[in-house]
């Protein structure tokens, strides 16, 4: 297992997602990637309806959905292709974090904390971790909005150039729709306190997303509308953390098999998923034992307990 998160201390900024960019400078220069696909920005962001409409979103290559504490969701956000001007609203990561992004080399991961006890995991994850403790000049609260659904990343202040998509080692493969599959206009994925609607658009050639019935929009920039929709089936179990409240905190894994369920071109299709190890990527194969290629784009993967 591997990968990371973060110091559990939140800094104040100045300014909201609108403000200027140039107000501090980058912390630190990034470090040399150890490989030619370079290491991508990985940004967790809260997810309650006091944390939207969020900033960011639509300029994600990947968006993973997990599910927290009380059967609320949280977002991992992925950037590679490109950045934004301002990332949010962060928040703090969780311990199966390490695990999904175990996959990446050596990612920058940005976050608002993490538990006192989840430290020492963190210092021995191949991840560049970036919280507001640590790089204080990258991120700003939006004034307008309450703590802690404020807190927002300048990714430029972390890195100084998206790395491109070699840096996206994922697993996913891209390409022309398969034969068959079933046609569906929507398809609603359901956490004990929340729930993920995505809805084919035509127009847009994606899926238009509501979560807990509300339209998905962003901030800074169109409503996102993936072109790739993944609903893949893991195992959900309890973490040996909590939060504030006693609740447990999940632990979403995502090394082993199972069943998936593949969005595209307005169609549904039946897949397996793979990743045997954590350092790799996830493959999906079709009913025909083929590989499942993804439609070009955005790609949102929501993680729902097997059954």
């Amino acid at each position: 297992m591997a990968a990371g998160v973060l110091v559990a201390v939140l800094a104040s900024g100045c300014g909201g997602p609108g403000g200027r960019q140039d107000e501090h400078p980058v912390p630190t220069p990034p470090p040399a990637s150890t490989t030619a696909g370079g290491s991508p920005l990985a940004v967790k962001i809260d997810n309650v309806p006091a944390a939207r409409p969020q900033t960011g979103l639509d300029a994600a290559d990947v968006v993973y959905a997990e599910q927290v504490e009380g059967g609320l969701s949280r977002l991992m956000a992925v950037y590679a292709s490109r950045l934004p001007g301002a990332v949010g609203p962060v928040r703090s990561a969780r311990e199966s974090d390490l695990e999904l992004l175990a996959q990446f080399d050596r990612p920058y991961l940005a976050f608002s904390g993490a538990q006192r006890k989840l430290l020492p995991l963190i210092g021995r994850a191949p991840v560049r971790p970036e919280s507001p403790g640590e790089a204080p000049g990258a991120y700003e609260r939006d004034g307008s909005r309450a703590a802690p659904h404020n807190l927002y990343l300048r990714p430029v202040r972390l890195l100084r150039s998206a790395p491109g998509r070699g840096a996206l080692t994922t697993g996913f493969r891209y390409g022309p729709a398969p034969a068959g599959g079933t046609p569906v206009a929507s398809r609603t994925v359901r956490y004990p306190s929340a729930r993920f609607t995505f809805t084919w658009s035509p127009a847009r050639h994606g899926w238009l997303i509501a979560m807990d019935g509300t339209p998905t929009t962003d901030t800074d920039g169109p409503r996102p509308a993936p072109p790739t929709v993944v609903v893949q089936y893991v195992g959900i179990r309890d973490s040996r953390y909590h939060d504030v409240l006693g609740n447990p905190t999940p632990y979403t894994e995502t090394v082993g098999s199972g069943r998936a369920e593949v969005l595209r071109d307005g169609r549904s299709f039946a897949a397996t998923w793979s990743r045997p190890a954590a350092p790799d990527g996830t493959t999906f194969t079709a009913a025909d034992g083929r590989p499942l290629d993804f439609a070009a784009g955005q790609v949102w993967v929501v993680f729902a307990r097997a059954s």
